[in-house]
């Protein structure tokens, strides 16, 4: 049996979708509305926890998950030691550097994230000097309260940035969900972690030729 770590959200429901494409019966073995935990699925050969997003590589590392699903953005952020083993195509967005209509290079730039490593390397790498300010919570609000004149977040549709009057300024990377594993369980556990791999790759295979 093979435990798998994701998130619930988006990402959930997007990799089920794909798991029952490949033919693992998965469809009816969760509840959105359940608050478990831990849901084990004998049919399809493995077992889910329901984790953070930011926990998922976290798990994976240590052993406790043999494979994860996670964002690239975490991937990047992190840099856990895990075997990156598959790009799902599910949850696609993007990184980018977004603020306010009129911004203009100033002469003490401030940018707020969620992702202060991907930030500075990003700036370090176009030979800008930044401070980079950590936030949890909404970053959006640190161009229109004076925090910071630039964010670097995640976009999807772009609806949260209009919402509050601000405007992708540049695109850092392409991000879509992952499937990684944990080094030993990839070594132990090789037959079933690859068995899940070449369904999942055929699936994924036959949805970018259409």
């Amino acid at each position: 049996m093979l435990t798998i770590a994701m998130a619930k959200g988006r990402i959930l429901k997007e990799a089920l979708e794909l798991f029952s494409r490949a033919g693992i019966p998965v469809s009816d073995s969760l509840n959105e509305d359940s608050r478990k935990l831990v849901i084990t699925m004998p049919e399809a050969g493995f077992s889910l926890f329901l984790a953070k997003p930011m926990d998922v590589p976290t798990y994976v590392e240590y052993g406790v998950a043999d494979l994860g699903i996670v964002g690239k953005d975490v991937l990047l952020e992190q840099e856990r030691d895990v075997y990156e083993l598959l790009d799902l195509r599910i949850s696609p967005c993007r990184m980018a550097v977004a603020g306010k209509p009129d911004w203009r290079p100033g002469l003490y730039p401030r940018v707020a994230t969620k992702y202060p490593r991907i930030a500075e390397k990003y700036f370090k790498e176009k030979g800008q000097q930044v401070e980079v300010i950590l936030l949890n919570g909404s970053v959006e609000l640190a161009p229109i309260i004076g925090l910071a004149d630039r964010i670097v977040d995640i976009v999807s549709t772009g609806q949260t940035l209009r919402e509050n009057g601000l405007v992708e300024l540049e695109p850092i990377c392409t991000v879509t969900s992952r499937m990684i594993a944990n080094r030993a369980s990839y070594r132990l556990k090789s037959e079933p972690i690859s068995a899940l791999m070449n369904a999942l790759s055929k699936v994924i295979g036959e949805c970018v030729r259409r």
